[in-house]
């Protein structure tokens, strides 16, 4: 595992958490970096990636309340998770890698971390 998640954690309906994810330099300077989640039960879904030079694009069921950003001082990306909802509740994966016009597709990354738990209540 060459990315380090971290910040998941319990929350209530409408409340917010800070992700990050570090990754070695050669890695963070090279590769888009993006986010997934794993719900039980269902398949790892895209949640966003942030380009070398920011750029950002988000999945239409997080868009508007969550924000990529990349720290680039300290090799992270964070992912701000605001106004969750119970259907937010997931094991979050930080990823590197991703091809042109594939980035939604988890096959495209050549790094993950190990995941980190939200858990939103009602």
């Amino acid at each position: 595992v060459q990315l380090q998640a971290s910040g998941g954690g319990s929350v209530q309906d409408g409340g917010s958490l800070r992700l990050s994810c570090a990754a070695p330099g050669h890695i963070f300077s090279n590769y888009v970096m993006a986010w997934f989640r794993e719900a039980a039960g269902k398949e790892r879904e895209f949640v966003g990636r942030i380009g070398l030079r920011g750029s950002t694009y988000y999945a239409d069921s997080v868009k508007g309340r969550f924000t990529i950003s990349r720290e680039n001082a300290k090799n992270t990306v964070h992912l701000q998770l605001n106004n969750l909802r119970p259907e937010d509740t997931a094991v979050y994966f930080c990823a590197a890698g991703g091809e042109f016009g594939l980035m939604e597709v988890t096959s495209t990354y050549h790094y993950w971390g190990q995941g980190t738990q939200v858990t939103v209540s009602s």
